[in-house]
């Protein structure tokens, strides 16, 4: 066995932040070693690979791959266009992950199913932290174990998604009947169109996955006789969906809160707030599906299909026998639970943070990308960049690189609170209510931000 130093840094999952973490790497001289579950990189994002993003090239493309891409002669795409999935892959990643500085170090049909420490288990304490960490791989050729120095998880949260019922566990006959449920963002334009023309489907969530779905049931309805919907919502306030209109920085964010709030307030789609599933039942060959609400039991269909845009969860079954330290209710690194917690609020921005807030009691793991946040719903690929290039520095010993963390988001243009707190100073909001109409975000934040700061971040205990 190499010594522990000579080991490569093991990256999990070959998407942007994956990727991102691999050229940060390269960078600092260290072998890395790049683990992708899918046949291709990136292989989550073509999952929704139809779905347009609502940041332009110059918010989706890491520094240092951009470097590493163009020492190859490719060109960066229009900064202010509004890629595709599809078009992120074809144009940016599938080129980045074909370079020779990272191609040979990138193995697609190859899922880790486990980590811990050779010979270790997450009991044992002494020395634990010379020993190298062990990797269970599965690949069409069998399973094996390769050793890695570090491990950085940026396998993300896509193939976890939350179950359709409230309490978190399937609803009652949610499995039985999932051969009619699509988890996330189906093509309801393209692939999947037959299934939802000329039929009735129920939308549940409140989120851009559910935006982009429900926008595009109504064009479909446009052109296709007899396609309805009906969208039903957990909570009962939609101004994170709504989003802030003309204050979001991201033009595109706003738009589409914008669109998906004229379309429910014209009447084309019932919407049901406060709905809670608990069952779903099969009648007649349709879907009935059962929720609690503040007036008790309501039954709503029959529809045809459900799309549950209900959001991810982290899986973490891999890491079982590694020591982490994650929030208790989010699953996200613990350091940032307070920052992100939907139960507060969500500026759509979230304090400077790197390697020391992604890192475990379990030294040289980091959780990296959408899967640091756990169950928190807002996750832009500017942080998962920042955080990767603190990483990388960090396990080079550049460690004045590493905490010289710097992170600029787009605000929102929305910061909700919970209900309780309006009206009144909230401790989630750094102090004071928003200091616009359209609740741009907390008012000792935004001035922070005005005199040239960072920002004293959302959910900062005043």
């Amino acid at each position: 066995m190499l010594s522990r130093n000579d080991l490569p840094v093991a990256v999990i999952g070959a998407g942007p932040v994956g990727l991102a973490a691999a050229a940060h790497l390269s960078k600092q001289g260290l072998p890395v070693k790049v683990y992708e579950a899918g046949r291709s990189v990136a292989s989550n994002l073509r999952d929704w690979g139809h779905v347009r993003v609502f940041t332009p090239w110059r918010y989706c493309i890491d520094r240092a791959a951009q470097d590493l891409l163009e020492a190859h002669g490719w060109e960066t795409p229009e900064p202010e266009a509004f890629p595709t999935a599809d078009e992120l892959v074809e144009h940016y990643l599938e080129p980045l992950a074909g370079l020779p500085e990272l191609s040979s170090s990138i193995e697609t049909g190859a899922r880790v199913v486990g980590i811990s420490r050779w010979g270790a288990d997450k009991v044992l304490s002494k020395g634990r932290e010379t020993r190298p960490f062990m990797l269970v791989i599965e690949t069409a050729d069998g399973t094996r174990r390769d050793s890695a120095r570090a491990v950085i998880d940026a396998s993300g949260t896509w193939q976890m998604p939350n179950p359709l019922g409230a309490g978190g566990i399937a609803a009652e006959g949610e499995v039985e009947v999932a051969d009619r449920i699509a988890y996330g963002i189906p093509d309801v334009l393209g692939r999947d169109r037959n299934l939802y023309a000329g039929r009735t489907t129920l939308v549940a969530g409140s989120g851009h996955s559910a935006a982009n779905a429900l926008l595009d049931l109504a064009r479909l309805a446009d052109v296709e006789p007899g396609t309805a919907f009906v969208w039903v919502t957990r909570g009962a306030d939609l101004v994170r969906i709504y989003g802030g209109g003309d204050a979001d920085q991201l033009p595109a964010r706003g738009e589409l809160g914008a669109d998906v709030r004229e379309l429910a307030e014209s009447g084309r789609t019932a919407l049901v707030t406060g709905f809670a599933t608990v069952a779903i039942r099969m009648e007649d060959g349709r879907l009935i599906v059962e929720g609690m609400t503040k007036d008790g039991l309501q039954r709503l269909g029959p529809v045809d299909r459900i799309i549950a845009a209900t959001g991810q969860r982290p899986d973490l079954s891999l890491t079982r026998e590694l020591r982490l330290d994650l929030d208790p209710w989010l699953e996200s690194v613990k350091a940032l639970g307070p920052l992100i917690d939907p139960n507060e609020h969500s500026c759509g921005d979230v304090p400077p943070h790197g390697h020391r807030q992604l890192s475990h009691p379990e030294t040289g793991f980091y959780t990296v990308g959408i899967k640091s946040y756990g169950r928190a719903p807002t996750f832009l690929l500017l942080t998962g960049y920042e955080q990767v290039r603190s990483v990388a520095a960090a396990l080079a010993g550049d460690i004045a690189a590493a905490d010289a963390v710097q992170l600029v988001l787009p605000e929102t243009g929305v910061c909700t609170v919970p209900a309780s707190s309006k009206g009144s100073a909230s401790k989630g909001c750094c102090g004071g209510p928003a200091p616009v109409g359209v609740d741009a975000c907390c008012v000792a934040d935004a001035e922070s931000k005005v005199a040239g700061k960072s920002g004293c971040g959302c959910n900062v205990a005043a």
